[in-house]
């Protein structure tokens, strides 16, 4: 349970099609002390993140467009929005030159299966959220 954290919690949005990846991802996120929206798709996502304001977007690359055929960080960054964009993917490598990320929107990377402490780490930073019991702000 995460009461008691206030300003500190931060919520997540997951984007996948793969339950079982959502899962490994919402525990561990969950474990350490954030909240979790979820869709299994970018229609879901965007209903998900009109409702839930996420901090940050995890989202496997390789699902069908969002609204007018645009990507769920194109379609984020159209509406004006900064939240920071993660791409989960089993297809890395083929990321790599192939498709201009960054134009995209997408702040960085994580390569399935995921290293969970590598997100989280990587999220505390970039939310500007320490430990829960450690008083980083």
């Amino acid at each position: 349970m995460n009461i008691g954290l206030g300003q500190q919690r931060r919520t997540i949005l997951l984007i996948d099609a793969d339950p079982h990846a959502r899962a490994v991802l919402r525990t561990a996120l969950e474990d350490a002390s954030f909240s979790v929206g979820e869709a299994a798709n970018n229609q879901e996502a965007e209903r998900t993140i009109a409702r839930t304001k996420p901090d940050a977007v995890l989202a496997d690359l390789l699902l069908e467009p969002a609204s007018a055929g645009l990507t769920i960080f194109e379609w984020l960054r159209g509406n004006g929005d900064e939240t920071p964009c993660y791409v989960v993917s089993t297809a890395g490598d083929a990321l790599h030159g192939s498709v201009g990320l960054h134009e995209l929107g997408v702040t960085g990377v994580f390569l399935k299966p995921v290293d969970t402490a590598l997100v989280i780490q990587t999220l505390r930073t970039q939310l500007g959220v320490g430990r829960p019991g450690h008083g980083h702000a």
